[in-house]
């Protein structure tokens, strides 16, 4: 089938919820069908999957060192008889930091269709090749490219979590009506466990049971998604405490520790961390009939949270997980090559709109206010910007009337200060500049990021003539001063891949980086 025959031809995965519920049952009822053909050895049947075109390769880009998702991958492009061009950080230009961006736009000019499976250390690297690539191939006049994220650092690993939720589907003979999940180990570093937050929404109702020591507890942006998305959620310190307690889940999924992304002080404290998330051999009547364990793999081999002891009892569901890779990467190549999807007829994955809706105007008075701040005379023409901070510490707000100051650059004559309202008596910061100028669309939405919930007033003749409340911005985008503090993510200036950072305002009134979801209180962006 050609590229853009469907919904899903040219589509990048960079997160789980890149493909929609409907989508991803979708995804796990082709992966089935694919599992029970090869079992099978059905090959006509088979065949009905491939995408059977030597137009289209797929790069494996494997930035970081692999083994299960990269050679998972190999193999279901190669089911897929196309080309495969497989490349790694150590064999390619990468160890001499060239440009990840350059060296995939070159690559993508190299064949007529291009599907990259790209793992990196470098957070939110799939969505930025997602737009820039995208606009390169289109002015080579070929069709978009399609990027899946075989793990981005800490963020997501939306393929390993597509072969979860099959592995858990199996397990709960398909029935998505109810999961009791307990996630078992490092939860703060492990980004499989991250996209529970959103793979496990394919099922209707969820108890989801944290276990892990306070030092690698999961980060509370997931357990606010998790608890957003109507998951039940309960937290444990350690798999005995877990036990010690009747409500046990059935299915257990298990992480390693990722001792390479601690630091020295949890590296120190790392086998006592270790032994709160192993299972022991005295815990082994206490597991419900029916249970099954699950892991990423591979296991540390000295020192595994699920020891080799368990791996010829019926709780080893990890080895049928594992080669569930392989059809769902089968599946995942063919959807996003253009060979599956025109049978799909659910709801597709929404787009997010960011209307410019920050912006409220108030209704004014126009007579003079009493001139109750002291240091501050009436401005008799101008612009007036009130309400900063309110409530907070004057310390927050002196520090917040500078960062105002210095990113809109209002070295001009004016005044500024921290007061009590007169109306609730809480504090407040006011920048006044008189004989000001209207501030632009863009200042507008700069200030509105820099200090929500301030006033903007129009002064004119010693009144309040045009009066708006600002909020939040939905988007913060093409902004010299804003940058995404996470050093790991594509857009950090220490990557050298030139990104131009973008926020997303959040539900929590946070914004949220658009390629690595670190997220930032308004203040930090700047």
């Amino acid at each position: 089938m050609e590229s853009g025959k469907n919904v899903f031809a040219g589509r990048t995965i960079h997160v789980v919820r890149d493909l929609s519920v409907d989508e991803q049952v979708y995804l796990y009822e082709k992966s089935r069908l694919i599992k029970e053909a090869f079992l099978a050895g059905d090959r006509r049947e088979m065949d009905r999957f491939r995408l059977s075109d030597q137009d289209l390769c797929v790069y494996l880009a494997f930035l970081e060192d692999s083994t299960r998702t990269k050679e998972s991958f190999r193999n279901a492009a190669k089911f897929h008889n196309v080309k495969v061009n497989d490349f790694t950080s150590a064999g390619s230009s990468f160890n001499k930091n060239e440009s990840v961006t350059d060296t995939m736009k070159m690559l993508a000019g190299y064949s007529t269709r291009s599907i990259f499976v790209v793992r990196s250390r470098m957070e939110g690297v799939c969505r930025w090749l997602e737009r820039a690539v995208s606009d390169h191939t289109k002015k080579l006049g070929l069709p978009r490219p399609a990027f899946i994220n075989g793990g981005d650092g800490r963020h997501e690993h939306p393929t390993q979590e597509f072969l979860d939720e099959f592995s858990f589907l199996e397990q709960m003979n398909w029935d998505r009506s109810h999961l009791h999940i307990a996630l078992v180990g490092d939860l703060f570093h492990g980004r499989t466990v991250h996209s529970k937050a959103d793979g496990l929404r394919i099922f209707q109702k969820v108890e989801v049971d944290l276990i892990a020591p306070p030092e690698l507890a999961m980060p509370p942006y997931y357990v606010d998604q998790m608890q957003r998305a109507g998951f039940s959620v309960r937290f444990f310190p350690s798999i005995q405490a877990y036990l010690d307690q009747k409500h046990v889940a059935k299915v257990w999924y298990f992480t390693r520790l990722q001792l390479e992304r601690m630091g020295d002080q949890l590296l120190e404290k790392a086998d006592k961390l270790r032994s709160a998330v192993t299972f022991d051999r005295t815990y082994m009547d206490r597991v419900l009939e029916g249970t099954s364990f699950y892991h990423p793999l591979p296991r540390h081999s000295a020192t595994p949270t699920i020891p080799a002891f368990l791996d010829r009892t019926p709780l080893n569901g990890w080895d049928r997980q594992s080669m569930n890779g392989l059809f769902t990467r089968i599946a995942e190549l063919g959807l996003v090559g253009g060979n599956l999807g025109a049978d799909f007829a659910g709801e597709s994955r929404k787009a997010p709109e960011f209307p410019d809706d920050f912006v409220e105007e108030v209704g004014v008075s126009e007579s003079r206010k009493p001139n109750y701040k002291i240091g501050i005379k009436p401005v008799d023409n101008g612009v007036v910007i009130d309400h900063i901070g309110k409530g907070k510490s004057p310390e927050e707000i002196w520090e917040h009337i500078d960062k105002i100051r210095s990113i809109l650059d209002l070295n001009v004559l004016s005044s500024h200060g921290v007061y009590y309202s007169a109306t609730d008596g809480a504090s407040k910061g006011i920048i006044s500049l008189p004989d000001f100028a209207r501030f632009d669309d863009r200042q507008i939405k700069m200030l509105g990021a820099i200090a929500p919930g301030c006033t903007f007033n129009m002064i004119a003749n010693g009144a309040v003539k045009e009066k708006y409340r600002l909020r939040m911005p939905r988007r913060v985008y093409d902004l010299d001063q804003i940058s995404c503090k996470n050093e790991d993510c594509v857009s950090h200036w220490e990557q050298h891949e030139h990104v131009v950072p973008e926020f997303h305002r959040s539900a929590e009134n946070t914004f949220v980086c658009m390629y690595c979801e670190r997220p930032h209180d308004f203040r930090e962006i700047w």
